[in-house]
């Protein structure tokens, strides 16, 4: 099932990518390729295996969706980008969907194109049967961070003695 939103901009086309779609395909790779490559997303460039295999491997995920944002006359030129990778919550015994990465390019940010992309992420995961969005935020990126908020997003924690959750990783290579 496909799915878009309405847009603020008149030019601007908010979707749920269609992962054999020749154009989402390369706009999903264009995307993340740029955002791996932003100070936000760790400075380097996708890898030619990940650039060769990522969409392959997403649609191989029937866990996996990912929303994309075109803007232009045509509405041709991608912009912006939200993987998502559906988990479970145990305590609510319900599915979950965590945003995996948000990009937006450069000289697209401020416009709300992240916030319109949130929002079919929502509805999508509200179809899912989703109890909520989690995401991960570095705590330099003060500009997500109120996006984040603005669409209700909230530190989290269970008790607040106990503090907010902090996010670990150990890489397996």
């Amino acid at each position: 099932m496909t799915h878009s939103t309405e847009s603020i901009s008149p030019r601007l086309h908010v979707c749920q990518a269609d992962y054999r779609n020749p154009v989402h395909a390369d706009a999903l790779v264009h995307l993340l390729d740029a955002y791996a490559q932003d100070p936000a997303g760790g400075g380097e460039a996708l890898s030619a295996f990940a650039k060769a295999n990522l969409v392959k491997e997403l649609a191989a995920l029937p866990q996996a969706f990912s929303v994309l944002a075109f803007d232009g006359e045509r509405g041709d030129q991608p912009v912006g980008l939200i993987n998502c990778i559906e988990g479970f919550s145990t305590f609510a015994c319900r599915p979950l969907v965590n945003v995996h990465d948000v990009a937006v390019l450069a000289g697209h940010r401020g416009r709300r194109v992240g916030e319109q992309m949130l929002a079919l992420v929502e509805e999508i995961s509200r179809q899912r049967g989703a109890c909520k969005l989690t995401l991960e935020v570095l705590a330099g990126n003060a500009r997500a961070i109120r996006l984040y908020e603005r669409v209700g997003f909230a530190g989290y924690q269970l008790d607040p003695a106990m503090g907010q959750a902090q996010f670990f990783q150990k890489w397996l290579s």
